[in-house]
Order: C-alpha cells, then sequence, then structure tokens
C-alpha cells in the first residue's frame, strides 16, 4: 500500500510516533515524554506543559452523564502529565467546543468539575477559549515547573532498576465489573468505589517528592494501562521487564476481583486511575516507599528492569510466562471514545468475559 494512501489507523499510536512524528521532532528536548519543555528561567527548573483532550468518561457508559466528571477528567489527565515530570503545576488554559444547545446547566457542572479538581490538585484556571460547534471538544493545557536539575522524563531507566506503580489501581475498571453485575457490594462500598472511579486524581505530590529527592530516574503516567506504559518504558530505554503477579488492590476493588474472579493484577492493568510508574535505583528504592508513606502516597514494586534480551514478563505462580497485556492504543481499535461496555470487559478483562 502505498504510504500516501495509509490511514493513521493502519498505523497506530505508535507506528505514528516512531515513524511519522519523530522524524520530524526527535532533536526537540523532551520529545516523546509526558511534557514539553518550554525553557528554563534564569535560576529556576525547567518549565514544561501539556495539552490533552478529554474522551467521553467510561463512567458516562455506566449511566452517570453528569458532565462534572468530564471536567474532573479533563484536569486529572493533564495534570497527570505533569506528576510524571516531576513537576509543580503553574496552571491551567482550557478550551470548550460545545453545541450551542447545550444546557446553560451542564457548563456549569462542566466548570465546577474542572474547578474542583484544580483546587483538590492546589492549582487552577487561568484562561481559555469558549466556542459553539459539534462535537463536544474539552481539551486543556496544563503549565508546571520542575525542581532546578530534576525534571524526569521517560528516558533514564536502567537495569536493575525497581518498577514502582504510585496510586490506588483498580477502582475504574471495579465499577464497570459491578455495572455489568460480576459483583455486588455493600451500599457503602458501592459508594465508595463510584466515588473514587469518578474522581481520580494526578498523582503530582508522589512525582515531585521522587524527582526532588533524586530517586526518580524515569517515569510516565499509566493512563493507558500499566502494559503500554511498561512496554514505552522498555522500548525508550531499550531494556526489558520483569513485572510480578502479586499487585495489591485497596480492600473494594479487591472484593470486586474476588467475586469477578479476576486476578487482582489484570484490574490492575487497566487503564483510566491514573497512576503513575516510575523507575527507582534499586538501592534507593526502600527509602523511596519510606518517603511515599510518610506523605500518605499508596506505592508498591511491581517489577524490575532486565535485560533486553529478556523481553516484559510476568511472574505467575511460580512460573515466568511472557506479557502481553493489552493496551489503550490511540489510532487502533483499542482506543476509547465511548462504545459497547461488555466489549470493552471482553478485550480489558477477558478472564471477567468468561
Amino acid at each position: 500500500m502505498s504510504r500516501r494512501r495509509t490511514a493513521l489507523g493502519d498505523l497506530g499510536e505508535r507506528a505514528i510516533l516512531a515513524d511519522v512524528l519523530a522524524p520530524r521532532y526527535r532533536t526537540v528536548t523532551g520529545f516523546g515524554d509526558d511534557c514539553a519543555v518550554l525553557g528554563t528561567p534564569p535560576g529556576s527548573g525547567e518549565i514544561v506543559a501539556t495539552t490533552d483532550s478529554c474522551p467521553t468518561p467510561l463512567v458516562a457508559q455506566l449511566g452517570d452523564t453528569d458532565p462534572y466528571h468530564a471536567g474532573w477528567l479533563l484536569v486529572t489527565i493533564n495534570l497527570s502529565d505533569l506528576a510524571a515530570a516531576g513537576a509543580n503545576p503553574l496552571g491551567l488554559v482550557v478550551n470548550y467546543t460545545l453545541p450551542a444547545d447545550t444546557p446553560v446547566d451542564d457548563l456549569e457542572r462542566l466548570l465546577a468539575g474542572v474547578d474542583e479538581c484544580a483546587a483538590e490538585h492546589h492549582t487552577r484556571v487561568v484562561g481559555g477559549d469558549l466556542r459553539d460547534g459539534t462535537p463536544t471538544t474539552l481539551s486543556a493545557t496544563a503549565v508546571g515547573q520542575c525542581a532546578p536539575g530534576r525534571r524526569v522524563g521517560r528516558r533514564g531507566a536502567s537495569v536493575g532498576d525497581r518498577l514502582v506503580l504510585i496510586g490506588s489501581p483498580g477502582y475504574l475498571w471495579a465499577e464497570a465489573l459491578v455495572a455489568g453485575g460480576r459483583a455486588t457490594l455493600s451500599p457503602e462500598d458501592a459508594a465508595l468505589l463510584a466515588a473514587r472511579a469518578r474522581r481520580p486524581k494526578a498523582q503530582l505530590a508522589a512525582g515531585r517528592l521522587l524527582a526532588e529527592a533524586g530517586f526518580a530516574r524515569a517515569a510516565m503516567d499509566v493512563s493507558d494501562g500499566l502494559f503500554a506504559s511498561v512496554r514505552t518504558l522498555c522500548e525508550v530505554n531499550g531494556v526489558g521487564a520483569r513485572m510480578s503477579e502479586d499487585v495489591r488492590l485497596d480492600p473494594v476493588p479487591a472484593e470486586v476481583c474476588r467475586q469477578a474472579g479476576v486476578r487482582p493484577f489484570d484490574l490492575a492493568a487497566t487503564w483510566g486511575d491514573w497512576c503513575l510508574l516510575v523507575a527507582v535505583g534499586p538501592t534507593d528504592v526502600g527509602a523511596a516507599l519510606a518517603k511515599l508513606a510518610a506523605e500518605s502516597c499508596a506505592a508498591q514494586v511491581v517489577g524490575r528492569v532486565v535485560d533486553a534480551g529478556c523481553g516484559i514478563t510476568v511472574d505467575a505462580g511460580g512460573t515466568t510466562v511472557p506479557w502481553a497485556g493489552v493496551a489503550q492504543e490511540r489510532f487502533s481499535t483499542r482506543s476509547w471514545h465511548g462504545g459497547d461496555l461488555g466489549g470493552w470487559l471482553a478485550a480489558l478483562l477477558p478472564v471477567a468475559a468468561r
């Protein structure tokens, strides 16, 4: 097929990045990282920025179409990239394209979600643009600043490093399992699960802590699933990874796993909880985990970096097997645009679908 006639969907996001974007921008500082580098003011740390749009929230497929959740998610998505750089947020610029018949109440709910999530992360909206049009499109740009000499990117991991997962994974897709009838919770636990699934938080404090302490060698946010993040870190650093099946979940998603017959590892590997994956040196990992615990930042070692020839594997039941996990790759059939919940459960959680 002629390259001129090749569609983006035939390539997928990874090939677009490698074959189309990299030849143009590979020499730009920070290319391929979660954040772009804008510059370094005299005597200060680097200024970084990221921009992202908000897809249809999964919770909308679960029947909760409150625009508040889209506003909250829009902010979380962007601030999570700042967390991966170890940056402190300076502000957000937003852009909303909305149909002219959008109810004013819906706009108010959207703004409430944006503003309350920003306040939760100690930042705010500083500007933006509003226009009429279809379809509804929500996007934002987040700007942050790193401590001098402490910006973290995706490059820097080496053999022996430990892979630390920061945050509490599994809430969003545990909620999907409950909605799909694969688990039943008490009213109190159901309310907790719903709240956590609808209001994920960026791991800004943890990202800054590890960056400023010099513990973070490489990092990226887990926006496309744990497998996609591990695979990307391995590719850009020319290494492999050996993951542990023994992943801890909080009690409520762990109970959903028990009822649904899903391994905690599989639920933790899904996307939507905006965790952070960080490569930490083997001699630093103990101190790093202690610092995170002191700041009430949930974290656990989920794997280690190995030689590239070992590939990406999982220690499962005493046996090491290749890990061919599921990633939410854009410009592919696995890119999330909303859709059939049952199909996504089957694709992302095949054990639960049986």
